[in-house]
């Protein structure tokens, strides 16, 4: 059985940082391309950070310099560093673990960022 367990959403101020992880179980988590989406209420779900299987990664423009994804493989989990938060950030994110058309996604973690 698949699945991809998210933590480390919250309540933050405006400027303040959040570590998300996304612990998976039931793949072969190496050979993964790992996502991270968000999804605010009204709007659709948007790719915020990407990391392959090599470790290279790719950012959303309004998150750039922001996050950092990154992956330990030995822990078959991904992570994603959010710093300087600001309010147009609070979501719902998600990960994603993709290989060829298979594609699995976890529950969800809450992120409001507010004063």
């Amino acid at each position: 059985q698949v699945q991809l367990v998210e933590s480390g959403g919250g309540l933050v101020q405006p400027g303040g940082s959040l570590r998300l992880s996304c612990a998976a179980s039931g793949i072969t988590f190496s050979m993964y391309t790992m996502d991270w989406y968000r999804q605010a209420p009204g709007q659709q779900r948007e790719l915020v950070a990407t990391v392959i299987r090599d470790g290279n990664t790719d950012y959303a423009d309004s998150v750039k310099g922001r996050f950092t994804i990154s992956r330990d493989n030995a822990k078959n989990t991904v992570y994603l560093q959010m710093n300087s938060l600001k309010p147009e950030d609070s979501a719902v994110y998600y990960c994603r673990a993709k290989w060829l058309h298979i594609n699995y996604w976890g529950q969800g973690t809450q992120v409001t960022v507010s004063s």
